[in-house]
């Protein structure tokens, strides 16, 4: 089993063929990349829209709650109280010392 390197560039002996092979397959990469960059540039737009599209709700229904007067406390779930009202809990401690 002797294989002999000398003729494995292209299969065809044809110089016209070679020439036709590596222009379609340079034609099929091409198209390939430029395929892949629209499919890419779509892609993109379409979650670039759907960010816009969720923030933008996001932020009108913010604008709505500030505008009915619903004002949460960041760590509670209670509503603010309005200015110049101060809200608090307190515990009744009985001391009894014995002394």
């Amino acid at each position: 089993m002797n294989f002999s390197s000398s003729n494995r560039g292209f299969p065809a002996g044809n110089p016209i063929a070679n020439v036709l092979v590596i222009i379609v397959g340079a034609l099929v990469i091409a198209a390939s990349i430029v395929l892949g960059f629209m499919a890419f540039i779509i892609l993109g737009s379409i979650i670039l829209i759907f960010a816009a599209v969720v923030g933008i709700r996001l932020w009108w229904f913010n604008r709505k709650l500030r505008k009915a007067g619903v004002h949460r406390v960041p760590g509670d779930g209670r509503p603010k109280s309005p200015a110049g009202v101060i809200e608090g809990e307190f515990i009744v401690v009985d001391e009894e010392r014995d002394d």
